[in-house]
């Protein structure tokens, strides 16, 4: 079968070809899903141009699919064949089938489609998790840094529907433009620029972000670290912490520790979305023969919310 495989790391014109690999051999707990659509993530694109640890030897990007139960698992857990799902797996994703672990897929009603249903998973989960490391929000000024990603989407729309007073940190208010109609309160282009004290700081971009962030912390605040976009080290002066956001809390999140399984968050998801209360933002839709140039896309950060490949 198709699959994209990762290209080369210092080659930017094709970090991902398209080659034949073997059909993938599920285990008794996973079933083999057709994919339709996949969604690519900035962690992938660090993956593949070496940033980050590739995890294992044979590693295929795709993590973030939808399409349709080809085989069923064997342990008779899960959807039957001819169920259309969306799933989560480990990696492999981007490739014409894939096996994923019946706890980490839910089943897709007629409302909801391929595409949108791609853009859920890591972007999603990700943002569901984070509201609950933040605790309740309702009512607290909030903080929202590199706000214009897929996760920040999510995040402010499900954050603002919860009773949070979010201000949204964006590169250009053109990029930011569709989080105030998702809820968001502010929308800023600097940190420095935000009007604290905020009593919940979600920050994203490392750098030289994470410490003007944290200077807009509310004494006791909670500051939940959940990314590196920027690629750049964070440095802190512990004498910092006395200027305004002293006893304050910094954590780091990572959304896989939570629970190694994903499909009651997908299927939350899912619900939200065929009930009109999610609205995944989709930058771009392409042809999967289009992977690489999407993949340059999202590192000059020329795409809003998540990007799309349909498999043809």
């Amino acid at each position: 079968m198709k699959a994209m495989l990762p290209g080369s790391a210092t080659d930017t014109d094709k970090p991902v070809v398209l080659g034949e690999v073997p059909e993938p051999e599920p285990a008794a707990d996973e079933a083999v899903v057709a994919v339709e659509a996949y969604s690519v993530n900035r962690g992938e694109t660090f993956q593949l141009d070496g940033g980050l640890d590739r995890r294992w030897a044979g590693w295929r990007p795709g993590k973030d699919v939808a399409g349709t139960v080809m085989q069923a698992a064997a342990d008779g857990t899960g959807p039957t064949a001819g169920t259309r799902v969306v799933a989560h797996p480990p990696a492999y994703g981007w490739a014409e089938r894939v096996t994923v672990p019946t706890a980490s897929l839910a089943e897709l009603p007629e409302n909801v489609d391929a595409v949108t249903a791609a853009a859920l998973p890591l972007a999603g989960i990700t943002a569901l998790r984070l509201l609950r490391a933040a605790g309740p929000l309702a009512g607290r000024r909030v903080l929202l840094t590199g706000a214009s990603g897929g996760v920040g989407h999510y995040l402010t729309e499900l954050a603002t529907a919860s009773g949070a007073d979010l201000t949204a940190v964006t590169a250009t208010a053109e990029r930011g433009a569709r989080l105030l109609q998702l809820g968001a309160t502010e929308l800023v282009t600097s940190v420095e620029e935000a009007a604290g004290p905020y009593q919940v700081v979600f920050e994203s971009v490392g750098g030289a972000s994470l410490p003007a962030a944290l200077a807009q912390l509310a004494p006791g605040g909670q500051l939940v670290w959940f990314g590196q976009a920027s690629r750049e080290p964070v440095t802190l002066d512990f004498f910092d912490f006395f200027k305004g956001s002293n006893q304050a809390h910094i954590t780091h999140f990572d959304y896989t520790t939570s629970d190694a399984t994903y499909g009651q968050d997908l299927a939350a998801l899912v619900r939200l979305v065929a009930t009109g209360r999610l609205h995944p933002e989709i930058g771009t839709v392409r042809d999967w023969a289009h992977t690489a140039d999407v993949i340059a896309d999202l590192r000059g950060r020329a795409i809003r919310g998540n990007a799309v490949l349909t498999i043809s």
